[in-house]
């Protein structure tokens, strides 16, 4: 049977290691600048934050409180995210639409966590609303006012400690972990810095706006370069103009030595092949008609069966002697 109030997940489930690893990451290395942990030990998808505005911005004497829900998924979906207290900049209770949050799942990656959202959230603070869902309009001056009622907000789910009171304690376990760190002869690291991955920029280049300065022009330079396709790997050394340049003139064939001739073969437009009908010689025209002069009639010399005509009158006159001699004899007789 379960004991009243312990916690109860699954510890096994690569998603609670993964969020019970973060929260045990961002308390043994703190930052002054920002906390986050489980509102509850029994419910660690419900996060709260405290963030320091960003430097040299209305929002730097800010200390800001909200709300981060992970999905059950996590990190294979990114968390949503909430501001409690006013900031001039997002509307409080309100889900803000983000690129590192649930309304752009398309550009979160599951390498990131908990510490790189916050990072990006507090640089977030410093772009223009421009219609952001969750976004608010504000002067400078109207921000700064809010900035300075922050410290003191309460949160009733953190124990009802003020935003100054929970970063306080984060400044304060920073310093000693740096001092822990020096007596056991290790070089003080400082505060772990994150930095926005460059994909994350990317997804939000719209809510980060034009930006200002020269790293801002030389961050949109190289996009360009690489939107062209090209990458810069070295700078071209400037051309000294005191230095002139030296002509050498081309070598000279002498009369027994004649260059080298190349054969070229030309080039012939090929014109597309039409087949052609078989060729066909007219046929030639019929003969005209002679009339013939009329012949005057040849003596016979052959008989029809090819014989000549004396011949068959040497038979014949042979048969009639012969046909005298028989009646002769009947006659005698």
């Amino acid at each position: 049977m379960a004991t009243p109030g312990a916690p109860r997940f699954n510890s096994k489930s690569p998603t609670i290691k993964r969020i019970l690893r973060e929260a045990a990451e961002l308390s043994t290395t703190p930052s002054p600048d920002y906390h986050a942990a489980p509102a509850t030990d029994a419910d660690l998808f419900n996060w709260h934050f405290t963030l320091r505005g960003p430097p040299s911005s209305p929002y730097a004497s800010g200390i800001y409180h909200g709300r981060i829900i992970l999905p059950s998924t996590y990190p294979l979906r990114p968390p949503s995210f909430r501001f409690l207290t006013p900031s001039g900049r997002f509307e409080a209770n309100r889900e803000i639409c983000l690129s590192i949050s649930g309304h752009h799942e398309e550009t979160w990656q599951p390498a990131w966590g908990i510490r790189t959202a916050l990072v990006a959230l507090r640089a977030f603070m410093e772009t223009d609303a421009k219609g952001q869902l969750g976004g608010v309009e504000m002067s400078e001056e109207g921000r700064r006012g809010i900035a300075g009622e922050t410290p003191g907000w309460r949160c009733g789910g953190c124990g009802g400690r003020s935003n100054g009171e929970i970063l306080g304690e984060r400044e304060e376990a920073f310093r000693a972990m740096e001092l822990e760190r020096e007596r056991e002869g290790e070089k003080g690291e400082g505060e772990v810095e994150v930095e926005v991955p460059r994909e994350l920029q990317m997804g939000f280049k719209d809510e980060m706006g034009k930006g200002k300065g020269k790293e801002k022009e030389e961050a949109d330079t190289e996009e360009a370069e690489l939107a062209e396709g090209f990458v810069r790997t070295a700078d071209v050394a400037p051309v000294d103009e005191s230095v002139q340049p030296v002509h050498i003139p081309p070598p000279t064939p002498t009369p027994t030595q004649q260059p080298p001739q190349t054969w070229h073969r030309p080039l012939v437009p090929q014109t597309p092949y039409v087949p052609q009908t078989p060729y066909r010689a007219p046929a030639p025209a019929p003969a005209p008609l002679q009339q013939l002069a009329p012949q005057p009639p040849q003596p016979q010399t052959r008989s029809n069966d090819g014989v000549p005509m004396w011949i068959d009158r040497a038979i014949a006159g042979v048969v009639v002697l012969l046909v005298a001699m028989v009646l002769k004899l009947l006659l005698g007789l």
